[in-house]
């Protein structure tokens, strides 16, 4: 099998869902990208580093814009092989984000003299724990490639610019009790019982809707899993709640966090994992110009992408892709025609 970045992106969404990725098999597709690449775009330096392939031109441009998008999908649901049904492409990786991947390799073939010098960066292991992201490999060895002015993500926006990206943070509430006989509940005390108190503050919290740099982002804050209990003749003397925080990229991860301190003074908090936000960035030149070339008002992210990743090593950074967001990861993915298109044709204008 070889694919044909010359042919239409949505044959070439087909052909890349047709080549199962799940994260940590990503190989056959990288070798794949990386024979395509070498073959139907001459013009591009291309580099592999793991399984991930890099493709970049040189030619002194003033700006450099990065397309980036990620090889590997979940694992599969009973949603492969592809099929079209009338105007959409069905399967695994449609949406995410195979359609945005097609609709890059597509342009690296084609656009042989873009405007801005462009790096493209297919890599592997997204949709895993973040310390098997293949872009966190890349930025360790291979560093000068994540150099630019603008990164664009092809994560699915609905072919819609979606600016930067919230920041998301877990915590852990701890509640101590003492254990007892069931039958003589009173001489100890449920750590159970004990999260009434954090669970009403968390019902009746109303978050944040800041407008940054004109966009709207809706905050949240939720109990996501709750541990407790030993026997069903026991009072429970320890109960954990999880709680999961998104808050807008106007507060840093330390700001966040004395948030929720705040918000559940005097109990016991423990941070288990956090992934700070990205601003907006659409005041950088080549991200202004992207905006025009989509002719359509930009949308706050509300979620968290890679595009936090790329806004740490200090430049602009957005969503646009095909595909509806609600889709990824269900068995009932799929992606419209129309959005592949839309989106080729706006990052065609901006590049050329």
């Amino acid at each position: 099998m070889a694919l044909d970045l010359h042919a239409d992106p949505i044959d070439l969404t087909a052909a890349l869902v047709d080549v199962p990725s799940e994260s940590g098999q990503e190989a056959e597709l990288a070798d794949l990208v990386e024979s395509a690449l070498r073959r139907d775009a001459p013009h591009l330096e291309v580099v592999r580093n793991g399984d991930a392939v890099l493709a970049r031109t040189n030619l002194g441009r003033p700006s450099r814009v990065i397309l980036a998008g990620h090889l590997d999908t979940v694992p599969a649901n009973d949603n492969l092989p592809v099929r079209r049904e009338g105007e959409h492409l069905h399967g695994l990786g449609t949406v995410d984000m195979k359609s945005g991947d097609a609709v890059f390799l597509h342009l690296a073939a084609a656009v042989a003299e873009p405007k801005h010098d462009v790096t493209f960066v297919f890599y592997d292991n997204e949709e895993v724990e973040a310390t098997r992201n293949g872009l966190g490999r890349i930025e360790r060895e291979l560093p000068d490639w994540l150099r630019a002015d603008l990164a664009i993500v092809g994560e699915p926006s609905n072919a819609v610019i979606e600016a930067g990206c919230q920041g998301t943070m877990r915590v852990q509430l701890r509640i101590k009790g003492q254990r007892a006989h069931t039958a003589r509940a009173w001489r100890g005390s449920n750590a159970i019982h004990g999260l009434y108190e954090p669970l009403r503050r968390l019902a009746e919290y109303r978050p944040r809707t800041p407008e940054i740099d004109g966009l709207t982002y809706h905050e949240g804050l939720q109990a996501v899993r709750v541990h407790g209990g030993v026997a069903g003749n026991v009072v429970p003397d320890d109960a954990v709640l999880d709680i999961n925080h998104r808050y807008a990229p106007d507060r840093s991860p330390e700001q966040a966090e004395q948030h929720l301190r705040e918000v559940f003074d005097g109990y016991e908090l423990s941070v288990v994992d956090v992934s700070p936000g990205a601003l907006p960035g659409l005041d950088a030149p080549a991200a202004a110009e992207l905006v025009r070339a989509a002719g359509g008002q930009p949308v706050a992210k509300l979620g968290w992408t890679d595009v936090a990743r790329f806004s740490a090593l200090g430049m602009a950074a957005v969503n646009f892709g095909p595909g509806d967001p609600a889709l990824a990861h269900t068995r009932q993915e799929n992606v419209a025609i129309s959005d592949i298109t839309q989106v080729t044709q706006v990052l065609r204008t901006f590049l050329s």
